[in-house]
């Protein structure tokens, strides 16, 4: 399947590539994308593919992602406002959570895609964990230094790219986006 990912984010693109096999993923080649204005990670998706139809070749499906992680003590913040939370949204996280002792955390992602004709595939993936008290860990990017999944002693940063290829919040979501495409 062909498809573009309505996105500037290569590190996502890399993550979607290695979970959807057989599909020739590319970013949408877009000098910006329109706001992110919806109140839930689906729409937000839904419009980002469909801002890329209207950029997208005939043939092509197009995929719009939102992701973010919620923060228990926080009452889900960041949520969907992850990546313009703070500059430095791990240290924000981490100050903000200095005194807390309810450390639970959920990384969300929503994945849907167009057809060109309009039909509709979406899958969403869930991961939840816990926030570390330090950053720990080299590989990802966002909050992967700070979030320990539930089940593993390690931050996702620790745990490497490998890991997140196949467990991530987004390869979860593919996963049921794949199996949307099957019924």
């Amino acid at each position: 399947m062909i498809a573009k990912l309505a996105s500037q984010n290569a590190h996502k693109l890399e993550e979607l590539r290695a979970a959807l096999p057989g599909w020739e993923l590319e970013l949408l080649g877009a000098a910006e994308f329109p706001p992110e204005e919806g109140d839930t990670y689906y729409e937000n998706a839904r419009g980002k593919a469909e801002f890329g139809r209207s950029l997208a070749g005939p043939e092509a499906w197009t995929i719009g992602e939102d992701s973010g992680i919620e923060l228990a003590a926080l009452g889900g913040a960041p949520g969907m406002r992850s990546a313009r939370w703070a500059d430095d949204g791990v240290a924000r996280a981490l100050e903000e959570l200095a005194d807390v002792d309810d450390r639970r955390a959920r990384y969300v992602c929503e994945l849907v895609a167009l057809a060109p004709a309009g039909e509709e595939r979406r899958g969403t993936g869930i991961l939840d964990g816990t926030i570390a008290e330090e950053r720990r860990g080299s590989e990802g990017f966002g909050y992967d230094p700070i979030f320990i999944p539930d089940g593993e002693a390690q931050t996702v940063a620790e745990l490497g790219n490998a890991w997140k290829r196949e467990h991530s919040h987004r390869a979860l979501a593919a996963r049921a986006l794949r199996s949307a495409f099957r019924t």
